[in-house]
């Protein structure tokens, strides 16, 4: 959601047009492969299943239903969450141009809206990158269910 913002500030209006059209482009055609190729692996595996390439069991199978694992995510949940990115930043990109425009003379004003703008963005990656801990923790189990075991 902040790239526009980055992009809008930080380099200008026509590049922020130019970042929308390849977003659009690159994005609508990621979320068509990614659809297409998630169904061609689903497609794949009910082919063998119906006895073709050796049928159920066989090494062909047990290829297809790891294509079919990779394949379910992609038809599933990549393909179609582009769409909803894609807009998100047109709508972001819209609403951030009157001020773009009305900034493009004040060069302070615009790289340190941009810079804010990086800094939230790489504070928001480290923060989803970090490591959680994990449900059970590292602390022993109780005596009672150590006992029981």
């Amino acid at each position: 959601m902040l790239a526009p913002v980055i992009v809008g500030f930080g380099i200008g209006y026509l590049a922020l047009g130019a970042f929308l059209a390849a977003a659009i482009l690159t994005g609508q055609l990621m979320a068509n492969t990614l659809s297409n190729s998630g169904g061609a692996w689903d497609n794949a595996k009910k082919f063998i299943e119906d006895g073709n390439e050796g049928g159920k069991g066989s090494e062909a199978h047990k290829a297809a239903v790891i294509g079919d694992t990779v394949g379910d995510p992609f038809k599933d949940t990549a393909g179609p969450a582009l769409n909803p990115l894609i807009k998100v930043m047109n709508l972001v990109s819209l609403l951030v141009l009157p001020a773009v425009i009305a900034q493009q003379h004040h060069d302070a004003a615009r790289y340190s809206i941009a810079g804010a703008s990086l800094v939230v963005l790489v504070g928001a990656v480290a923060f989803s990158k970090r490591k959680s801990e994990s449900m059970a923790g590292d602390t022993p189990a109780p005596a009672s269910v150590t006992a029981a075991s």
